[in-house]
């Protein structure tokens, strides 16, 4: 369940016009398969944030955990979404532990991207024997 494609227009190469924030996706997921490697599967979803956190941080990359993001409506604040992991006020990473991604989880992420105007996300499922991930960009 490694997907790995752009939710607008036909795949194409991986390079930065055609996945915004490419390298550092790629960074996050590193980040993600250490973390993984080192836990395993079997905690509990802060576990896995705090630790992936850490590593990210490790890596000269800013991040943080829980971070406050404005929802917006139209133009006008309606509320506030906290984010599982925000890196470098480019990439939301929603963590999950379970068994499967499902198809909520996905639309989940996409409404957070369009509410908050950022324009890339990672679901990160440490959840099974390997890390399940979906990478989202939401359309303009």
């Amino acid at each position: 369940m490694n997907a790995d494609r752009p939710r607008i227009g036909p795949s194409s190469p991986r390079n930065e016009r055609s996945h915004p924030h490419w390298q550092l996706t790629e960074q996050i997921l590193g980040a993600a398969f250490e973390v993984h490697g080192e836990l395993g599967p079997g905690f509990l979803e802060k576990v896995y944030e705090t630790a992936l956190l850490r590593e990210i941080r490790s890596r000269g990359i800013k991040a943080q955990s829980q971070a406050q993001i404005d929802v917006s409506y139209k133009g006008e604040p309606v509320g506030v979404y906290y984010a599982d992991v925000l890196v470098d006020h480019k990439v939301i990473c929603e963590i999950k532990a379970v068994a499967a991604l499902v198809p909520v989880h996905e639309a989940q992420l996409l409404h957070y991207l369009t509410a908050t105007g950022i324009e890339v996300g990672l679901i990160l499922n440490f959840g099974n024997q390997r890390v399940q991930f979906k990478r989202l960009v939401r359309t303009k």
